[in-house]
């Protein structure tokens, strides 16, 4: 990231990372975060890991109790996943959180465990789905269409979505700008799951893919995090045509 003095965690054996000493080898189930902290003395950490839950809780226990102690502040990626027991509407940033799933659940967990600490020292980023051309997503419905396996649709679900690099831009400005407290990530407009899958396959020059059509509810329902109170400058802003342009591929 530019004009910044960055370091990472990384847990794999690729040997790019082992040999680039701005990267440091942090295992989530076996090591203590306290360690990597106290090498690098951040003043801000920005928390994309993944992992075991219950370990990634701990890690943020840690993390948090170290920023009390540093006045180092927390950047959280969060997920649209908290509002999943919302089914009518779209989401605001400071909507009450309800999940239904074990993995909004635990987001919202360490969203209120961060929410503990002074409004300057946290930033919780909601993101929907988030697409790019390295992405999981993108690379498993190129993988299925390779292999004409079904492609998951949810036709009455109703989303927005963005995309790696505006979420990278995002981040920049509310660093640069030391912004705090929630941010919702997510496109301006929403369209349906189907829809955005049929485009991005149509992009794929794929024009004979095999879908699986779920349906979990006959009535259309929202999965979808929309910002109202704290809204980023329009050029940070993205609307759903973007993230099919975006792509490249």
């Amino acid at each position: 990231m530019g004009y910044f003095d960055t370091y990472g965690t990384y847990n794999t054996p690729n040997e790019f990372f082992r040999q680039n000493h701005q990267f440091h080898q942090f295992n989530l189930e076996a090591d203590d975060i306290f360690e990597v902290l106290k090498e690098i003395k951040p003043s801000i950490v920005i928390s994309a890991i993944r992992g075991e839950f219950n370990s990634q809780v701990i890690m943020h226990q840690h993390l948090i109790e170290y920023a009390e102690l540093t006045k180092t502040k927390i950047i959280f990626l969060s997920s649209a996943n908290v509002f999943d027991a919302y089914s009518k509407f779209p989401s605001y940033e400071y909507d009450k959180t309800l999940s239904e799933s074990v993995y909004g659940r635990f987001k919202i967990k360490i969203e209120n465990m961060l929410m503990l600490l002074p409004k300057k020292q946290y930033t919780i980023l909601r993101l929907p789905m988030v697409f790019g051309v390295h992405s999981p997503r993108i690379k498993e419905i190129q993988e299925k269409l390779k292999e004409k396996k079904a492609i998951e649709l949810f036709p009455n679900l109703i989303i927005n979505a963005t995309t790696d690099e505006k979420v990278t831009q995002q981040i920049h400005y509310i660093i640069n700008r030391n912004k705090s407290g929630i941010f919702h990530l997510g496109s301006l407009d929403l369209l349906h799951h189907e829809e955005l899958i049929n485009d991005i396959v149509i992009h794929l020059n794929n024009h004979q893919p095999i879908y699986k059509r779920v349906y979990t509810t006959n009535d259309d329902r929202f999965l979808a995090v929309l910002p109202k109170e704290n809204m980023l400058p329009k050029n940070l802003q993205i609307k759903s045509e973007e993230i099919i342009n975006n792509l490249n591929l």
